[in-house]
């Protein structure tokens, strides 16, 4: 009985080693899925209004191909969720790939102004950055998560940096559909990875705290009613409400910054790019190391506030901003508090509903930068046409010292860890 036992414990142990080593794969495959398409999402964006001109798009055409982008996004989100939910990571992210290489295909064809806003289509479901959130919520614990989903970020930095440039080098040299063409075979190989590697059901560290009221098991892929029925969980609707407020004055801003960086700041387009890869970097290197770190001695009740804090003071050193050297000064405590918020919040949300509807939650986080990106381009306009670039961080400022204010006196019910 006695050897029966040690087999046993040492089998055990062996199947524990193995479901970490397999846990430390999916989380590997899930930054690589997020890196490549990153890299060519980024890549399209540069080409895309060269594009668009060379099809005689004028910029109010061009505005219009952006927010159907942004609807599209928009409305896939929360759907491209609870379709993770019901059918698993992996189908999902085969889903999201499958749909970056239709996006390819038909941008590749676009010779035509209609074939061009139906390239945009197939962005309903491209979702890999939730899809890879996804994997990260359903391999780790709940302490570990906040630190996880912040190397995510180091993702983006590379996407950006990687994206942006090659996108320029390969239309310059080869042709302005050569990077669509790198985007259809890249989205092709990232479909093949997320079949091969995603495990079929890669939650094994899940809790499975499925309850009366998890919406995942009801109701179609579509139900609306379902997907805001997560809104009702305690501190779910109040800690999305600030993730969305807190961060639109600096959305509005940054959709505006391409006009802003010619006619506020007078850069060329060579050192927009340039400033652009400067972002990526501190992106890296303030998601990729500082917030993970941080989440293993702070509190995410404390990270909370100190973000939105960190933004009112973004919001006073905007508005008082005169040169492009003042806003790169500004920019490092920019991208923490943007850095940081989002994790937290991310991370906050996903524990605060059953882990059946992690995936339709990260679809709702998600949703939040589409709805910027279509409501900012005419809000954003008004106020740069109507009070200047400082009234983007006088509302900052506004904004979050009433959110801080908010959160120092509420009592909103969070899972307080550390890592």
């Amino acid at each position: 009985e006695e050897g029966a036992l040690g087999v046993r414990t040492e089998t055990l142990g062996k199947n524990s080693c193995s479901g970490e080593v397999k846990r430390g794969q999916a989380i590997l495959v899930a930054y690589l899925i997020a890196i490549l398409e990153l890299t060519f999402l980024f890549m399209q964006m540069g080409v895309m209004p060269y594009l668009a001109k060379s099809l005689g798009l004028d910029s109010v055409g061009f505005g219009y191909l952006q927010t159907t982008f942004g609807v599209l996004q928009l409305i896939g989100g929360p759907i491209f969720g609870r379709f993770a939910d019901q059918f698993g990571t992996r189908a999902a992210l085969i889903l999201s790939c499958a749909s970056g290489s239709a996006f390819f295909l038909l941008m590749s064809i676009s010779t035509s102004i209609p074939l061009l806003f139906l390239s945009r289509l197939p962005a309903v479901f491209m979702h890999g950055l939730p899809g890879a959130q996804k994997i990260i919520t359903d391999m780790t614990t709940p302490s570990q998560r906040a630190a996880a989903l912040g190397k995510l970020g180091l993702c983006f930095g590379v996407g950006i940096i990687i994206g942006s440039a090659l996108g320029g080098v390969l239309s310059t040299k080869f042709g302005i559909f050569v990077p669509t063409y790198v985007g259809l075979v890249g989205n092709l190989i990232n479909t093949v990875i997320a079949m091969v590697w995603i495990p079929v059901q890669a939650n094994p560290k899940s809790d499975h705290r499925v309850t009366e009221h998890s919406t995942s098991q009801s109701g179609s892929v579509f139900s609306i009613r379902e997907i805001l029925h997560l809104m009702k969980f305690p501190g779910v609707m109040e800690v999305f409400i600030v993730k969305v407020f807190a961060g639109l004055p600096i959305g509005l801003f940054l959709i505006m910054f391409s006009i802003i960086s010619m006619d506020f700041f007078g850069l060329e387009a060579v050192e927009s790019g340039y400033l652009m890869s400067y972002f990526g970097v501190l992106q890296m290197v303030v998601q990729g190391l500082v917030v993970g770190k941080l989440t293993k001695h702070c509190t995410e009740r404390t990270l909370l506030r100190l973000s939105i804090f960190v933004f009112a003071g973004v919001g006073l050193g905007m508005a008082l901003m005169r040169t492009v050297w003042h806003y790169c000064i500004v920019a490092v405590p920019l991208v923490f508090a943007f850095s940081t918020l989002g994790t937290i919040t991310d991370s906050i949300l996903t524990k605060a509903v059953p882990s059946s509807d992690t995936g339709t939650m990260l679809g709702i986080c998600a949703s939040v930068q589409p709805l910027t990106r279509t409501v900012g381009p005419t809000i954003g306009g008004v106020l740069y046409k109507q009070f200047g670039v400082s009234s983007f961080g006088y509302l900052q400022l506004i904004v979050n010292i009433g959110l801080f204010v908010y959160l120092l006196k509420s009592k909103i019910p969070l899972l307080e860890m550390k890592s």
